[in-house]
Formats: structure tokens, C-alpha cells, sequence
């Protein structure tokens, strides 16, 4: 029997698991997966899939260094994967980290680029400053983006002028994604968009290569939960954040808690909502809920629809 690349990373990432949990470094942990390793297919493709996945890895294997804006979702996790395993030491990723994004989130992203072993940095973003995106506007995203971009722009130049890519897949380009005209302002390039992979295929690639957060769910920041007009502060995206992780610890792994005003509203799939009524500790949550800062707790019937919050924009 083979002993693939997925059951030596499986093994390992349990060791990972315990030394994050007893406050090891994370330098210790990048030392662990230094060793180049490439990707080895696990599970079938099809032929377009196929054809995607050798693109790709032509794609970044033709760029000198890469700086890869992490997010830890899905996308930009399998571009930082395809990177490290293609350019090796020449590759790195960096995470924006502001109060839009969770803490359970950017510790989720600090632990799958330990496993991919892509050496990994970090840099405070500040667009909680500014204006134009504290103000809530429909084009927030691409204050966000801008700020984002300026510091990944200054730490690659540090880094041999290093390429900077992102996670945008093809899908992204006809959706309502103001940050998307930043990133291209700022000279980044998008293999998954260029190469027409969409969230199916990227989905599917990652299974195949044995990456374990291929179904993880999206995760828009924080932001995207705030109507657009209500200002946006740390302290509510602090709030937000909380009252979702608390719903994904009673095992509902895809949630979103809009804020409105003072008020709540849980959205969950559709096919979830029968469950979540039977099963949450109705009390428990209301009582975390008003700790919060929340005056009024509900629950949307239509379910959790993605891109709900920009669908009545005219994306023309």
C-alpha cells in the first residue's frame, strides 16, 4: 500500500494540533513541514478538472516569488499550497489581520499554513480608520482591499519584489466585488480567476490533493454582516464574531449573525433550521446573546443565502 502525502500530513497535523494547544511556536511547527512535498492526487478529477489543476501549477511554477494574501478560506489555501509546493522557499503567505476577521478564523489560518509548511507572516491592517470603509458604504470592500494591498505590496518588495496573488476565483468575477478593482490597481494577479477555475473545481482539487479544509464554508469578513449605511466599529465586529462562534460551537459550522441596529438575525442553510430549533439551548443562546450587547435575538426562515446582503445591488 502507498504511503501518500495526505497520511504523513494527517499524522502530523495531530501533532500540530497538541503543540498549538500547549502554546508551542509556530517556528517549531514550520520546521516540522519544512520538507518540500509535493501534492500527490488522492481522489479521481475530471478531465477539466485535470487540465485546471496542471494550469495552475504551470501558472505559479512560471512566477520568480510569490506573496500570497491568505485568508485562510478555501481559495487562497489551495493558491498557497500549489505556491509552496512549486516555488518552495521562494513562496510566503501573509494574513491582513484587523478586527474584520475572527480570531477563530485567523487561528485557523495560522494552522493550515503550518500544514501546507508555507512560511507565514502577519500585518496589521487599519481600515477601521478609515472613511471610507468605517462609513459602510456599497463600495466598503474596496477601502478594505486598498489598505490590505498597500502593506502586502511593502512586504514584498522586501521579499525579491515577490509577485503578490490572491485567492479570487472565476465565479468571484460576476459577483458584486468592489475589492476585486483594488487588488487589480494594485498589480495583483488572481491564478484561479485567470484560469477560469470556479468554486466547484477548486472545491474538488483540494479534496484530490488531500487538503483538509476542502469543504470548509466561505467566511466573508466580519463587515459583510453589517447592512450597508450602519457604521461599522471594532466593537460590533468583536460582537459579531462572538455571537458566531458560539453558534459554531454547538456544531453549526455555517452561520451568519447579521447586526441590525441592536438586533440579531441567525441565519443558518435552510436545512438546518429544523435542527438548530430542536437542538440549541434556547435560554443559553438568549443569555449570551443580551450579554453581547444584542437587544434582540431572531432567526431568518429563508435561510443563510450567500451574497444575501449585495443581491439588490445592480452588479452591471
Amino acid at each position: 500500500m502507498q504511503l501518500n502525502f495526505f497520511y504523513i500530513r494527517s499524522h502530523r497535523i495531530c501533532k500540530i494540533h497538541k503543540k498549538i494547544r500547549e502554546g508551542r511556536n509556530l517556528n517549531l511547527i514550520k520546521l516540522m513541514l519544512s520538507k518540500k512535498v509535493f501534492f500527490s492526487q488522492l481522489e479521481s478529477l475530471t478531465d477539466s478538472e485535470l487540465k485546471q489543476l496542471k494550469l495552475l501549477r504551470e501558472f505559479i511554477k512560471g512566477i520568480n516569488h510569490a506573496c500570497i494574501a491568505f485568508s485562510g478560506g478555501v481559495d487562497s489555501s489551495l493558491v498557497a499550497a500549489i505556491a509552496q509546493e512549486q516555488l518552495g522557499s521562494k513562496a510566503f503567505a501573509v494574513t491582513g489581520v484587523s478586527p474584520s476577521l475572527a480570531p477563530y478564523l485567523l487561528k485557523q489560518a495560522r494552522l493550515q499554513a503550518a500544514w501546507i509548511g508555507i512560511h507565514h507572516e502577519e500585518c496589521q491592517t487599519n481600515e477601521i480608520n478609515e472613511p471610507n470603509y468605517f462609513e459602510n458604504p456599497e463600495n466598503r470592500c474596496f477601502a478594505c482591499k486598498k489598505e490590505l494591498h498597500k502593506h502586502l505590496n511593502q512586504i514584498s518588495k522586501k521579499f525579491h519584489n515577490a509577485q503578490v496573488l490572491d485567492g479570487v476565483n472565476y465565479d468571484d468575477l460576476h459577483d458584486f466585488r468592489p475589492g476585486i478593482k483594488a487588488a487589480n490597481q494594485a498589480g495583483v494577479i488572481s491564478p484561479l480567476a485567470e484560469l477560469e477555475i470556479d468554486k466547484k473545481s477548486i472545491r474538488s482539487i483540494s479534496k484530490s490533493l488531500g487538503l483538509p479544509w476542502w469543504d470548509k464554508p466561505a467566511q466573508p469578513c466580519l463587515a459583510s454582516r453589517i447592512p450597508f449605511g450602519e457604521e461599522i466599529s471594532s466593537k460590533r465586529l468583536k460582537q459579531i464574531a462572538l455571537a458566531e462562534e458560539w453558534i459554531i460551537n454547538q456544531g453549526f459550522s455555517k452561520v451568519r449573525v447579521r447586526s441590525q441596529g441592536l438586533s440579531a438575525r441567525i441565519e443558518l442553510p435552510e436545512n438546518e433550521i429544523n435542527n438548530f430549533l430542536q437542538t440549541i439551548e434556547r435560554n443559553k443562546l438568549i443569555k449570551y446573546f443580551l450579554y453581547l450587547g444584542f437587544h434582540s435575538i431572531s432567526l431568518d426562515l429563508e435561510g443563510l443565502i450567500s451574497g444575501k446582503l449585495t443581491r439588490d445591488i445592480n452588479t452591471t
